[in-house]
């Protein structure tokens, strides 16, 4: 890819604005106007500028070419239920209201930051609406330029409306600095004359599973494709779109997207095909790997009683991280029923049990009901007997250097007052939070590293921060918004036929490419 060097150096005008949040259809809690931290005009570059994030690393790479930033709005949640729909008509008439403001005295181009698997009661397609004002301000012929999540929905009104798209390439995701820094350099480039096509291939099909960690799984053979495309003059932009399977719309599916300089050679756009068929076929024909082995419960609790080390547990079906409620007890309801002799560490989202404990107070036994406030059908509330260790306000950074609310917060630990090498300490936020990092638990005084076991709720996004301490992780099967086990999920928008959901001989009969040269 060219660097800024190669780049003419004007005084460009950038538009620059952000909209972030990942949903679960499946959570019955609506995310609120209030769930979103917004910022507008000047004040993004002071809030997020100095952060790990694609909004910091675009910044970085717009001040070092010298361009004109338009600083719009940035808003963004926590992973949650649908957003309430009064809220996203409001976010987005701020938004236009600040594009507006933004772009009065012209505008070169735009860079949009998204997530992409955002979704509302009724609008299904937030990010494309988005672009819709985006246009309505700028024009047919400004370039728009956004970064997503790999996890992102893409939708056809997305492919029309923006010039070039640019996904995550690791999961866990650890390129939000370089993925903002790549879509400002695909923008500069377009601004010096290269001229986008986007080319797109949709999979008809949903995949989870370890084999998809870019680092060490299959999908990243598909993701290094990606890479050398964007290393070849020709190419500009490249990636994979998985979808979030918990995104229940009527485009979720899996996408491999490329975008290519047809400026650059009279067959770039030939290549770009036969590129992402490439990297399509690579992928369906390897669908079946492509899925997440799961352990029971009852498995996952006796090897945690043998490890040797620190065990940790991926409850990946109440992943905050990906949508859902966070009051899931299930695992809890085990360790406690197994008489666990050893010292666990977990996170349950719960106001009326933090409401509880603080009436207890800290240092004193109390009687409580833990999980299911939020979700009881699929998590049936657990009377437990705690001890208040400590009471905190919530308040912390995230690894990235955001920061996080949830709410006041209560550490228990279960079944009295803490004994000399056992106890189930359970950390009880009023808020959902997202459970992949140390800081979480350091910011209320517990050290991961002191525990034999530790439940993330999180699929794999704390791998980054616990991989190398864990002697043994665990994907555990048990019920939530977000599991993994798609089959226990209540698609209702999902287009289908779709792999894993559907017999494969339908989903094939409706693939829109061709398998075999």
């Amino acid at each position: 890819m060219a660097n800024l060097s190669c780049l003419p150096v004007m005084a460009y005008r950038i538009l620059l604005a952000g909209f972030i949040q990942e949903t679960s259809s499946f959570n019955p809690v609506l995310t609120e106007l209030a769930d979103f931290q917004t910022c507008s005009g000047a004040d993004i570059r002071g809030v997020l500028g100095p952060t790990a994030t694609e909004i910091g690393g675009a910044l970085r790479v717009f001040d070092a070419a010298g361009v004109d930033v338009l600083p719009a709005m940035a808003a963004w949640s926590g992973s949650g239920g649908p957003v309430h729909e009064t809220a996203l008509q409001q976010l987005l008439v701020d938004f236009d209201g600040a594009m507006a403001r933004a772009v009065a005295g012209g505008c070169d181009g735009v860079c949009l930051i998204l997530h992409g698997a955002m979704a509302g009661q009724v609008e299904m397609d937030p990010e494309g609406a988005l672009l819709t004002l985006v246009r309505r301000h700028v024009g047919e012929h400004v370039p728009v330029v956004i970064s997503m999540d790999l996890h992102g929905v893409l939708t056809d009104r997305m492919v029309a409306l923006s010039s070039a798209i640019l996904p995550f390439h690791t999961y866990p995701h650890t390129d939000h600095i370089e993925t903002g820094q790549r879509a400002a350099r695909v923008l500069l480039r377009l601004l010096g004359g290269a001229q986008a096509r986007v080319v797109r291939i949709r999979l008809p099909m949903l995949v989870r599973g370890d084999e998809l960690l870019t680092a060490t799984g299959l999908f990243g053979e598909a993701i290094r494709r990606c890479q050398r495309f964007e290393q070849d003059a020709r190419g500009l932009a490249a990636g994979v779109l998985i979808g979030n399977p918990f995104t229940d719309v009527p485009d979720l599916r899996s996408n491999v997207v490329l975008t290519v300089d047809v400026a650059a050679s009279a067959d770039a756009q030939d290549w770009a095909q036969a590129e992402a068929l490439g990297i399509a076929r690579f992928l369906w024909s390897r669908r079946q790997h492509l899925q997440a082995p799961l352990t029971t419960l009852d498995e996952a609790i006796r090897l945690a009683r043998d490890t040797d080390g620190l065990c940790v547990f991926s409850d990946a079906a109440d992943a905050t991280s990906s949508g859902a409620s966070g009051d899931s007890n299930h695992i809890l309801r085990g360790l406690v029923t197994d008489h666990f002799p050893r010292r666990a560490l977990l996170t349950i989202v719960d106001a009326p049990a933090v409401v509880a404990a603080i009436d207890a107070g800290v240092g004193t036994n109390t009687t409580l009901t833990l999980g299911g406030s939020l979700d009881p059908v699929r998590h049936p509330p657990l009377q437990v007997e705690a001890y208040v260790q400590s009471i905190g306000d919530g308040e912390f950074s995230y690894e990235d250097g955001t920061r996080a609310h949830g709410g006041r917060t209560a550490v228990l630990i279960i079944g009295g007052p803490p004994l000399a090498g056992g106890g189930i300490h359970v950390l009880v936020t009023e808020r959902h939070v997202h459970v992949m990092g140390r800081r979480l638990f350091l910011a209320h005084g517990l050290n991961p590293e002191e525990f034999d076991l530790v439940s993330m709720k999180s699929p794999n996004g704390f791998r980054v921060h616990f991989e190398s301490i864990a002697a043994r992780i665990v994907p555990v099967d048990v019920p939530g918004s977000t599991s993994a086990n798609l089959h226990s999920l209540p698609y209702h928008n999902c287009p289908r036929p779709i792999f894993p959901l559907d017999p494969e001989h339908e989903v094939i009969a409706h693939l829109e490419f061709p398998t075999e040269e």
